[in-house]
């Protein structure tokens, strides 16, 4: 479940629910401008990611490695900030809306019809034999599921089930796209579906399905 205030939508959750802003104290996420040194930050930390999982350089590099990874922490450790505060996961220009957390991908649809992501995974994501690992997939989703609530207006809203059926290896290093929808609605309740799809010369190959409910938050609930 993610509150993706800052992304807008042409629907207002307000208007359905007038305690939306107040449901288990969610900080709202306005959108952040961190300029072009926090891009370059986490463009060379996805690298260094990819690095740490396929790297094996001997136990000389491993010790300076570990130096300077303790010196940026030291760097960075001062500014530590409350959730929502910083600009991670607040940069929807950013792919991973700039959150290390989440896949690298950018959204090229935003509509209370459907949302839609182009991306692609790399070393840092794989399961064995080049291809993304299973536990990869739903954390994609579920992101997906979170933007396509919002996007339709839905108000703050937690994932109450999320399934996925893995039609194909789903590989690295390969273009590929999301596109998600709320199917219906029941009340509190949103369900939600999505398709995973590698884009080829010959059109689209579905690698993998989703589908989710997602419940909205009663007045307190956390």
């Amino acid at each position: 479940m993610t509150h993706y205030s800052s992304l807008g939508s042409d629907g207002c959750p307000e208007e359905e629910d007038p305690e939306y802003q107040h449901h288990g104290g969610f900080p709202e996420y306005g959108p952040a401008s961190p300029g072009a040194g926090f891009r370059r930050f986490v463009t060379t930390m996805r690298r260094l990611q990819d690095l740490a999982v396929s790297a094996d350089p001997g136990d000389n590099v491993w010790d300076e490695a570990a130096e300077r990874a303790d010196a940026l922490v030291g760097l960075l450790g001062p500014f530590q900030a409350e959730e929502g505060k910083g600009p991670a996961g607040r940069t929807p220009d950013l792919p991973g809306m700039g959150s290390l957390l989440l896949p690298p991908w950018t959204l090229t649809r935003y509509r209370p019809e459907g949302v839609e992501m182009t991306g692609s995974f790399s070393r840092f994501h794989v399961g064995g034999n080049n291809a993304v690992h299973g536990g990869v997939l739903p954390l994609l989703f579920d992101h997906m599921f979170g933007m396509v609530s919002h996007a339709a207006g839905r108000p703050i809203s937690r994932t109450a089930f999320l399934h996925v059926d893995y039609r194909k290896i789903t590989p690295i290093d390969a273009p590929l796209m999301i596109r998600g929808r709320v199917t219906r609605t029941e009340g509190r309740k949103a369900f939600v579906s999505a398709e995973l799809l590698e884009l080829v010369d010959a059109g689209e190959t579905v690698l993998a399905e989703g589908t989710g409910l997602m419940v909205r938050l009663l007045p307190g609930q956390p």
